[in-house]
């Protein structure tokens, strides 16, 4: 019996590939190097992974767009497993970028007395001589940074899926290094483990839901390939049942990931106890890499069933923006409004997301789902990671002050923080001249169009209500006097400086200026089958 080697192309898959290898050099690094010269080693290293990656996926990308239209074709590769085509590329190109920005807020040492936000010694309890003894020391956990780019190799892997058992396997390695990450934080030691715990417990429930819907497409298509589900779906060969079960099923596993309700419970606890820069990446980079899976599995697999499917995705829209723009009234705490402000975010998408599929009049003339909701998840990555990076700066003796009450006065104290941070919030309120704004009338646009004009209306007036609490936190930053002490900001380093301004320079470029990127997503062509 002869056995054929499988054939992987390692050019196309190489950003994917530089990844992993920066993940597994990190862990040898870890394991060889003297202590101290890991923060170092570590922080250039996810440096030069995540740029090197960033660099490889243009040469790929030039390479597939080669069509006269303009438009970037794909490909099928590693036996079938994965899917390299535009929207791939498009999205590998916006998770590396904000990755490298995660990357600068990971790496800060100026805000915690010379070092990282992270634990020295995760394994002691909160409160015990061990951790008292390795704050002392100054011992830093550098397995963050193999960590993300675990994580970061499996969210690139989780939108170019061609399998459903390889997007289940990219579900796990995205998530996994994420869990621990979440219960790392120097200080709040509880708040974080308990952040850790919980975000564990249901991602493994949701990944459950997942598998068992996995399983019950398999037995509807008779494999897992999505060339064979789409097939199987577009004969209509096997039982709705165990189809719309699958799809149900599966349906809970990507919505958990995107903090959509009603499987949105664990996004606050879990974004208020995380260290604020896991908190931003996860906040930014899961998103963009759960919703280009969500986007390929039911346009790609399931988009023979799209009316049976697009009734569940107007609900769950509706839910959504509805328990993040009304349950944010209530936050008092900075980093769970930000959770249920992303939440709110996440709904807005998925009004997108049930848009115009397919442009049907001249050329340049709409605007598609897959173009509104690409362009969506950069402005919102942008502005999201640089928000996160401002709540760093605001500390007290306990360390960030994340309570509203501390946030009062800030435009006295600091007004170049207070101005950017309030920035930020009118571009996450969808404020003209923001790069929000200009996302929010795509997914509008797009939903428009596909004749999803009732679910426009609800996002306007839910995005109405969900200005309020933006501008709220505005009105306590420059009109209102603190209660006791004052508000303090911290002074970064270069790190933190550089996140901020990326983040406040996309903000602003594609708010005046959207039309590029708006472009490169259109290029971005449709997703190879």
């Amino acid at each position: 019996m002869t056995v054929e080697a499988p054939h992987i192309e390692y050019g196309t898959l190489s950003p994917l590939l530089l990844i992993l290898g920066v993940a597994i050099v990190g862990v040898m690094v870890e394991a060889f190097l003297p202590r101290r010269l890991r923060y170092l080693v570590q922080t250039l290293l996810a440096i030069a992974g995540t740029l090197g990656a960033f660099a490889a996926t243009i040469y790929v990308g030039t390479r597939l767009a080669d069509r006269a239209d303009g438009r970037a074709r794909g490909s099928i590769v590693a036996e079938g497993a994965i899917a390299v085509d535009g929207p791939t590329i498009f999205l590998w190109g916006v998770l590396l970028l904000l990755s490298f920005v995660s990357v600068l807020l990971f790496a800060e040492r100026h805000l915690d007395g010379g070092v990282t936000a992270f634990a020295g010694q995760a394994a002691a309890l909160p409160g015990t001589e061990a951790e008292r003894e390795a704050s002392t020391r100054g011992l830093e956990h550098t397995e963050v940074f193999p960590l993300m780019m675990f994580a970061v190799a499996g969210m690139m892997l989780f939108p170019a899926s061609n399998d459903l058992l390889t997007m289940f396997v990219a579900l796990e390695v995205l998530s996994l290094p994420l869990y621990l990450l979440c219960g790392l934080a120097r200080r709040r030691r509880l708040l974080s483990q308990e952040a850790a715990l919980k975000y564990f417990m249901l991602g493994a429930f949701s990944s459950g839901f997942f598998l068992y819907g996995i399983a019950l497409v398999y037995g509807y298509a008779g494999g897992t390939s999505f060339a064979a589900v789409a097939e199987a779906v577009a004969g209509r060969i096997g039982s709705q049942g165990l189809l719309l079960g699958g799809v149900a099923l599966m349906s809970v596993g990507l919505l958990f990931k995107v903090s959509a309700a009603p499987f949105h419970a664990w996004t606050p606890d879990v974004y208020q106890g995380a260290p604020t820069a896991v908190t931003g990446f996860m906040a930014v980079c899961t998103k963009v890499a759960a919703f280009g899976a969500l986007l390929r599995l039911f346009y790609v697999a399931f988009g023979g069933a799209q009316r049976d499917w697009t009734p569940m995705i107007w609900i769950v829209a509706i839910v959504t923006m509805a328990v993040g723009s009304i349950f944010a009234l209530t936050q008092s705490d900075i980093k769970r409004m930000l959770a249920y402000s992303s939440i709110a975010h996440a709904g807005f998408l998925l009004v997108g997301f049930v848009g115009l599929y397919q442009a049907t009049g001249a050329a340049g003339s709409e605007i598609t789902s897959l173009q509104s909701v690409l362009f969506y998840l950069v402005t919102y990555g942008f502005m999201t990671i640089g928000a996160f990076g401002i709540v760093t700066l605001v500390r007290d003796a306990g360390g960030e002050a994340n309570h509203l009450s501390r946030w009062a006065g800030l435009g006295k104290e600091s007004p170049l923080v207070a101005g950017v941070f309030a920035f930020f919030l009118l571009s996450m309120a969808g404020i003209p001249l923001t790069s929000g704004f200009t996302g929010k009338w795509a997914v509008f646009t797009s939903a428009a169009q596909g004749g999803a004009w009732p679910l426009v209306v609800v996002g306007v007036i839910l995005s109405v209500v969900a200005a309020y609490f933006y501008l709220r936190v505005i009105v306590l930053m420059y009109f209102a006097e603190p209660a006791g002490e004052g508000p303090t900001v911290a002074v970064p380093s270069v790190l933190t400086v550089a996140v901020i301004a990326v983040g406040l320079a996309a903000t602003v470029v594609l708010g005046v200026l959207p039309g590029p990127v708006l472009d490169l997503a259109a290029q971005a062509g449709a997703f190879v089958r």
